[in-house]
C-alpha cells in the first residue's frame, strides 16, 4: 500500500478505507477477510469493520467465502471523467481516427509513474494486453507515458518515475537507464512525439502525441496502437502520425472552447 501522509490533517482513517477498495483487483476479484487484512495491512477485527461500513454504503458485497465490489464503485471514478468532460469531448475524434486508420486509439493521463486510461476507441484486433478504462501501465515504456513524462522537467520527471508502479504489469524490456531516459524525453518533448516498440509487451506498439487544455498545458496523451507484426514504424510515423495530430488538435480546440464558455450559478430555491 501507498506510504501514509505526515501533515497534520492527514486522516489515516480514510487511508485504511481506500486501502481496502484497492485490494479488489482482476486478479482477486472476491477476497476473502483474511486476504484483505493481509493486503491491507490491518487486523481481521478492523478490517472486517471496514468492509461492513462499505457494505452499508453499498460499495461491497458479500460474494461467497468474501466480498465483492458493487456497480456503486463506478461512482467515484465517472465523478472524475465526468468532472472532466473530456471523454465527451474526445469520443468522435477517437472514433474518427480509428476509422481512418482501422487502428485502436485511447487517451490517458499521468497518475504517479503508471499512466490511466480514461478514453479508448478499440478495434478488434489480436493485441497482447487487454486495454480498459482504468487500466494501468507503467509510464516510461508506453509511448502515451514518454510524452506525457517529457512535458514536464527532467527532475519532476525523475521524481515521478521514483513511485512504485500500481499497474501490477512487469514490462518486457525494463525501464531505460536513467541517462538514456534522460535524453529520450528530450527527443520527445523536441519533436512532439512518442513511439514505443515491443517494450511494454511483445507485439505492441504504438505512437503518441500530447493533449493540451485551452492554457497549453499538456493533461493528457493520445496514441495509435498496433501489432508489430502487422505494422511497420514507418506507417505510424509517415501515415497515421499526421492523422494522429490532427485529431489530438481538433479535441485541443474544443476543450479550449469547453473551458472558456460562460458560466452562471443557479440560486438554490
Amino acid at each position: 500500500m501507498p506510504d501514509r501522509g505526515e501533515g497534520p490533517d492527514f486522516i489515516e482513517a480514510l487511508a485504511r478505507g481506500l486501502d481496502v477498495l484497492r485490494v479488489f483487483s482482476a486478479d482477486c476479484p472476491r477476497p476473502t477477510l483474511s486476504q484483505v487484512a493481509a493486503a491491507s495491512g490491518l487486523t481481521r477485527p478492523t478490517a472486517r469493520r471496514f468492509l461492513l461500513t462499505l457494505r452499508e454504503l453499498g460499495y461491497v458485497r458479500p460474494a461467497g467465502t468474501g466480498f465483492e465490489l458493487t456497480p456503486r464503485v463506478l461512482d467515484l471514478g465517472m465523478a472524475y471523467i465526468g468532472s472532466q468532460s473530456l471523454w465527451d469531448l474526445a469520443r468522435p475524434h477517437l472514433e474518427a481516427l480509428v476509422a481512418r486508420t482501422g487502428e485502436s486509439s485511447s487517451m490517458t493521463e499521468l497518475d504517479g509513474s503508471d499512466i490511466l486510461y480514461t478514453a479508448r476507441v478499440a478495434v478488434p484486433k489480436i493485441i497482447a494486453l487487454r486495454v480498459e478504462i482504468g487500466t494501468r501501465f507503467p509510464a516510461a515504456v508506453t509511448a502515451q507515458g514518454k510524452v506525457l513524462l517529457a512535458a514536464m522537467p527532467l527532475d519532476r520527471a525523475a521524481e515521478v518515475l521514483a513511485i512504485p508502479s500500481r499497474s501490477g504489469v512487469r514490462p518486457w524490456t525494463g525501464p531505460p537507464a536513467a541517462g538514456q531516459l534522460h535524453d529520450l524525453l528530450c527527443e520527445v518533448h523536441a519533436q512532439g512525439w512518442a513511439i514505443a516498440d515491443n517494450e511494454l509487451a511483445p507485439g505492441v506498439r504504438s505512437i503518441a502525441v500530447p493533449v493540451r487544455d485551452g492554457s497549453g498545458e499538456v493533461r493528457a496523451a493520445m496514441n495509435v496502437t498496433v501489432n508489430a507484426g502487422e505494422t511497420e514504424i514507418s506507417t505510424l510515423t509517415e501515415e497515421y502520425l499526421p492523422y494522429l495530430r490532427e485529431a489530438a488538435a481538433a479535441i485541443e480546440e474544443d476543450w479550449a472552447r469547453w473551458q472558456s464558455r460562460p458560466q452562471s450559478e443557479i440560486p438554490a430555491p
